[in-house]
């Protein structure tokens, strides 16, 4: 029997099956490699044979821009105005005693006032002036300090002449002048003046025969010598029928704080201060007693503002607007002021005043934003009777436009800065605007604007591309649709424009044609006076109040007309543009219109009175009834 074969031994077992296995892992991966260059060539072999999408042409979808249709625009009357201001026999010339310090008061100039102190029915010319600093006399000068300079207006048959009467007149007074108020302070007829300036302000009673007598001790409303007053006004504050005065200041300064100060331009020379370096100041006001004497109402009158993180005195002010705000028939206060809010006090009936700026709209541009603020006028501006207030702004800001928004509501006042849909805004940027007043320089019943312009620093075009120092007026003619329209020389001659460093301005018909000529004040240099040269075409009235239950210059009177079915509204007061007054007979320009349909006036207090229409191109004289 055979024997059967040995088992081989576990080891050589597992060898076996380690080769096998082995075998067998090296044909899956030869598989799979296969496998996947199978896949890799079969999708490139799809991308490169897939159906392609043909695309058609590019589609251009052309998008343009709305085409403005144009609006059509009226075309600014030729009206020119022509210097005149040697011709007449005007050689005044503004000093204000600059010799190299650069001191604050030296950049301000000074105010002019059209005013008849004589009585004899036409506008006579006063011109303030500042003067040689008390400590340093010019290199040069001789003779006795500079003073205020008064012109007599003795035009006869037309031929317009002016008559220097300031020597032995009273006001021949050396002082640093910046500001005048004109008002008949005891009612005897004859025009009374407060002259505002550096270490206070003086009242000049008007004693008859070109004659001022100094009155401010005995009248109780010089104020404090360290004081710099600047925008002043009369007005009647508790209709009793006298004229109370306000006198606002400007900031805390001394030679000795200029100095300390210590401004200077790129280069480090030195230059002429802002008022931010300084501390505010606050306004006095000098209540009428009915004898030739004030009582200071200052403390108690809410007219004293404060910062309320400073506790400092918070009003820097140039600008003074009496206007009754809200209607109720008492006088309020609207204050410009320079790099602060503005100020609206209105008048609570008792002496005192509320100060609502912020809550009215005028205290602020429309970003909520201060600006440097220098002269002001108000006036009615529409047909629907808002009243709206052009306030002149430093470089680089627009003058400002506060129109009324709710005239239907007086009681609460609002006020929108319109300056933009006015269409001044973009023009009035650039220059910055001192003087500043409306008046209707055509006679098509529309109130115009005019602004005169100047800068403070000599040196400013070498750090401001585009910055000069004399600068040209501004004339904006109201279009009675879109709003106002920037005169050229083409339409109001070169004179207007002349480029002067401006600062005071004023106007008065002072040829008793009816139409309104107007005064510019220069800084450091001669005045220019400009005769309007309408052509004729379009009839006018002029109106003189003569006030008895109220103070008889009649300031806060509101005179409206109807004539052609438009309505026409005037409002009395001389205090106007940057530290001036203008005549205060209202000019009422009428178009074409050669009669007029309805008359009335509001007398200060409220008192209404409807007068039978006068004929047009005429002066009315109208007395108050007692």
């Amino acid at each position: 029997m055979a024997t059967p074969s040995p088992i081989p031994p576990p080891e050589d077992s597992e060898d076996i099956l380690a080769q096998d296995e082995s075998l067998i892992g090296r044909g899956i991966q030869r598989s799979l490699v296969v496998l996947v260059t199978l896949a890799v060539l079969g999708g490139m072999a799809y991308w490169y044979l897939r159906p392609r999408k043909v695309d058609g042409p590019t589609q251009l979808t052309k998008i343009s821009a709305p085409t403005a249709q144009a609006t059509p625009r009226a075309t600014v009357p030729k009206v020119p105005f022509t210097d005149i201001t040697a011709a007449t026999g005007i050689t005044f010339r503004h000093e204000n005693g600059a010799y190299g310090d650069k001191l604050l008061p030296e950049t301000m100039g000074s105010g002019v006032a059209f005013f008849d102190f004589d009585s004899d029915g036409d506008a006579d010319l006063l011109f303030v002036n500042s003067t040689w600093w008390p400590w340093k006399r010019p290199d040069g000068a001789s003779g006795t300090p500079p003073t205020a300079a008064l012109y007599r207006n003795e035009t006869t048959s037309g031929q317009i002449r002016f008559t220097d009467v300031t020597q032995g007149s009273g006001l021949d007074i050396p002082l640093y002048g910046m500001g005048v108020a004109v008002g008949d302070y005891d009612n005897d007829g004859r025009p009374d003046l407060y002259l505002t300036g550096v270490g206070g302000g003086r009242l000049f009673h008007n004693d008859g025969n070109g004659k001022f007598a100094e009155k401010t001790v005995a009248a109780g409303v010089g104020g404090d010598s360290r004081d710099w007053s600047t925008a002043s006004t009369w007005l009647d504050i508790d209709n009793d029928g006298d004229l109370d005065l306000f006198v606002a200041n400007y900031v805390r300064w001394s030679r000795e704080i200029d100095s300390e100060v210590g401004y200077k331009l790129t280069g480090g020379a030195r230059a002429y201060g802002p008022p931010m370096n300084f501390e505010g100041s606050l306004p006095q006001l000098y209540r009428n007693n009915g004898d030739g004497t004030f009582s200071n109402q200052s403390d108690k009158s809410g007219l004293h503002v404060h910062n309320p993180a400073t506790r400092l005195p918070a009003a820097k002010t140039l600008g003074v607007a009496p206007m009754d705000i809200n209607h109720d028939g008492w006088m309020d206060l609207v204050v410009a002021n320079d790099t602060v809010q503005n100020f609206v006090f209105t008048n609570r009936h008792d002496g005192t005043f509320a100060e609502i700026g912020a809550l009215t709209g005028l205290a602020f541009d429309s970003a909520g934003a201060t600006r440097g603020a220098m002269g002001i006028d108000a006036a009615t501006l529409t047909q629907d009777g808002k009243l709206a207030f052009a306030i002149g702004n430093f470089a680089n800001e627009m003058t400002a436009l506060y129109v009324e928004q709710n005239a239907s509501t007086p009681a609460s006042p609002q006020y929108a800065d319109e300056a933009i849909p006015w269409q001044i805004g973009g023009p009035s940027r650039d220059p910055l605007k001192f003087g500043v007043f409306f008046f209707d320089y055509d006679l098509d019943g529309r109130l115009d604007l005019l602004t005169c312009n100047g800068h403070l620093e000599e040196e400013i075009g070498k750090i401001q591309h585009g910055q000069n120092y004399a600068q040209s007026a501004q004339l904006y003619w109201n279009d009675g649709d879109t709003g106002f329209i920037s005169a050229t020389a083409g339409d109001s001659g070169p004179d207007l424009f002349k480029p002067i460093v401006g600062r005071g301005s004023a106007y008065a018909d002072i040829d008793g044609d009816g139409d309104l000529d107007v005064v510019f004040t220069a800084l450091r240099g001669n005045p220019v006076l400009l005769r309007n040269d309408r052509p004729a075409g379009h009839h006018w009235l002029r109106v003189k109040l003569i006030g008895s239950k109220s103070n008889r210059d009649a300031v806060g009177a509101v005179v409206t007309i109807r004539a052609a079915g438009q309505t026409h509204t005037r409002h009395i007061t001389h205090t106007r543009s940057y530290l001036s007054q203008s005549e205060s007979t209202l000019t009422f320009g009428l178009g074409t219109a050669a009669t007029i349909e309805s008359m009335e006036i509001l007398w200060p207090g409220q008192m209404s009175q409807s007068i039978q229409p006068p004929p047009v191109d005429k002066l009315a004289i109208i007395e108050q009834p007692r």
